[in-house]
């Protein structure tokens, strides 16, 4: 595996891994909430979404989510959250909504076997000395099975999704451990 062969970053060049730039991919077309947590309106839709129904109630209260009835006293205006448990329930959200969306999410992306387009962009090679810079180009990959990829980002399972995302960049040929860290992925979904 390249990642472990390589010192990332030692030359001056600069990016993220692959696996993270698909990760924020994939959250940003799951939507959602836009208004920050810290604020009332933010906090309220969020603990909407999270309070719906009993499989979403169970799993916030999984996630870390406070009791009911401190999130009744938080809706009342009788306490207010901290710090801590405001990333608690961005963080119980996340979870649940991506539960929820990763089946239709897979069903988006897979487009009844035609499959995705993914753009990768080659990490930030500028500030590296001239004579240690390697051509990197644009590349693009139609991937085909979403599935295990989506499961893992759904799941927060981060050691699935690299091995799910290397398994995909593996079809780019010899040269794939470039992409190991990148400075975009965009989806054409």
């Amino acid at each position: 595996m390249p990642e472990r062969n390589i010192e990332h970053g030692k030359f001056g060049a600069t990016g993220i891994k692959g696996v993270e730039a698909a990760a924020r991919q994939l959250d940003q077309l799951a939507g959602g909430i836009t208004t920050p947590v810290d604020q009332k309106r933010g906090l309220n839709a969020r603990l909407n979404y999270l309070m719906r129904s009993a499989r979403s109630k169970q799993a916030a209260q999984q996630a870390g989510l406070p009791s009911e009835r401190t999130v009744k006293a938080w809706r009342e205006g009788k306490r207010k959250p901290s710090k801590a448990s405001l990333r608690k329930v961005e963080q119980a959200y996340q979870t649940v909504r991506r539960q929820n969306v990763a089946r239709s999410m897979k069903a988006r992306l897979n487009r009844d076997g035609r499959g995705t387009r993914v753009e990768m962009h080659p990490q930030n090679q500028s500030q590296v000395d001239r004579r240690f810079q390697r051509h990197t180009p644009f590349r693009t990959l139609n991937v085909r099975d979403w599935g295990g990829l989506v499961d893992a980002w759904a799941d927060n399972d981060r050691g699935r999704m690299e091995q799910e995302w290397e398994s995909i960049i593996v079809d780019l040929g010899s040269d794939w451990g470039q992409y190991q860290y990148v400075s975009n992925v965009g989806f054409a979904a």
